[in-house]
């Protein structure tokens, strides 16, 4: 299992409001069947690395399907084969930490 965080900017038009393009972005998500959650700056989607691969190529394409001319897209993979992740985990874990070193210090 595999983490992709993506950030798709279509760079002529909206006049800096995206919201309504990032609606659209979840709309691809919600029918990719993979998990995904919106953050303030982009989503995370979890699945099978090459299928990961695929929905960033159709988000990154869906900017030219409404008639764009230029697309800037971010992504960042973390693949981990030994074990399973999912959405949540990676700050699960690091707020864990820090409520156990607070306790430490009392």
């Amino acid at each position: 299992m595999a983490l992709l965080d993506i950030t798709v900017i279509p760079l002529d038009g909206e006049g800096g409001n995206l919201s309504g393009f990032v609606a659209s972005l979840q709309e691809i998500l919600a029918e990719s069947g993979c998990g995904f959650a919106l953050h303030d700056m982009g989503t995370t989607v979890e699945g099978p690395a090459e299928r990961l691969f695929k929905i960033a190529a159709l988000l990154h394409e869906h900017s030219f399907t409404l008639g764009g001319q230029r697309v800037y897209t971010v992504m960042k993979i973390d693949d981990r084969r030994d074990r399973d992740v999912r959405i949540g985990d990676k700050s699960a874990s690091v707020k864990a930490k820090i409520v156990a070193s607070a306790a430490e210090r009392k």
